[in-house]
């Protein structure tokens, strides 16, 4: 720590918090090409690879189906790998504690990722099992992100601020957080489902703008692409808003919250595509990936208000003297201000 109690930046800790989230962003899209494609038993055991130990599977066998599942496991060692480091990094060469157990969670998690993704082939996709694997898939991105920007230079060199819910941005960047996991848990009950193309035309929803009938599969659908995408842009603008018109807001963090405006329309406009075109797999993957992208930035912009905003001034505290402002004249009784 430095004299003022703040954290020293370290540039090599925050590079490589850098290419582990970058890492684990091209893990979910590999994971995205492998349901995408319909590729996730193309492999069917788990841990080995068609009786061989993973890491020595010959390449050249590495096609159709099995370059995606196979390929996918690879890179999530890969991932894995990195945890490792990176745990073992904040341990050593930085002092403060909570990040250290932050870099020890998303070791539990990566492990608890694999073993899902292994329960997941060894019980033939089963929907619970393959919706967890995804979500403790986005859960594990997030910590990631939360390690490289808490190592950052922008962060170290900041004061620390408190946590206020009753100022607009804190609040409206956390509900858009949470509503963004919801979302991306209902999408990922979807994607595991059969309740993927239950509502085959967009916008109108078999001739209707509420479909005629329903079952789980409609329900699941509809709460997904209408409703939840209807929440999210609302809480996106009023987010968004408030962080433009906001003067303790500096000017990186209303460049982050424009890149989140892009990223919203775009993850909109993709989930329309993945219904036109019957969820082919380029698209549909892409839609998967920019999701993720939105909750890093709604994630990235949570803590960079809460990190980089500018001071808020105590209302309780008078500017100075209604009566007579200049601390050394005299009250109206005589008597002198020390």
């Amino acid at each position: 720590m430095t004299s003022d109690s703040r954290p020293r930046f370290l540039a090599f800790l925050h590079a490589y918090g850098i290419t582990l989230s970058i890492c684990t962003f091209l893990l979910l899209f590999a994971g995205g090409m492998v349901t995408s494609t319909n590729s996730g038993l193309s492999v069917p055991d788990w841990p080995t690879t068609f009786g061989q130990n993973m890491f020595l599977f010959p390449p050249s066998m590495m096609k159709g189906g099995i370059f995606y599942e196979h390929g996918h496991r690879l890179f999530a060692s890969l991932v894995g790998f990195l945890t490792i480091g990176n745990c073992l990094a904040l341990w050593f060469l930085q002092k403060r504690k909570w990040l250290s157990w932050a870099g020890t969670l998303a070791l539990v998690l990566v492990i608890v990722q694999g073993v899902l993704g292994g329960l997941t082939v060894k019980y033939k996709l089963p929907m619970p099992v393959s919706a967890a694997h995804a979500c403790t898939a986005e859960l594990f991105f997030g910590l990631t992100l939360l390690m490289a920007f808490s190592t950052s230079r922008a962060w170290t060199g900041a004061k620390t601020p408190r946590f206020r819910l009753s100022l607009p941005e804190q609040a409206l960047s956390l509900a858009f957080c949470v509503a963004v996991f919801l979302q991306i848990l209902v999408g990922a009950v979807m994607r595991h489902s059969y309740a993927g193309l239950s509502i085959p035309t967009f916008p109108l929803a078999y001739g209707q703008i509420v479909p005629p009938f329903w079952n789980f599969g409609i329900a699941v659908h509809f709460l997904h692409t209408r409703v939840g995408a209807s929440v999210l842009v609302v809480l996106g603008a009023a987010l968004i808003l408030a962080v433009f018109i906001s003067k303790r807001m500096p000017g990186s963090v209303k460049a982050l919250a424009g890149f989140l405006a892009v990223a919203l329309l775009l993850q909109c406009f993709l989930g329309m595509v993945t219904i036109w075109t019957g969820k082919a797999p380029v698209p549909t993957t892409f839609h998967l990936s920019v999701g993720a992208l939105v909750f890093a930035t709604g994630l990235l912009l949570l803590l960079a208000i809460y990190r980089l905003q500018k001071p808020v001034p105590d209302r309780t505290e008078p500017k100075g003297n209604a009566v007579n402002p200049n601390p050394h004249s005299l009250h109206q009784d005589g008597v002198a201000l020390t």
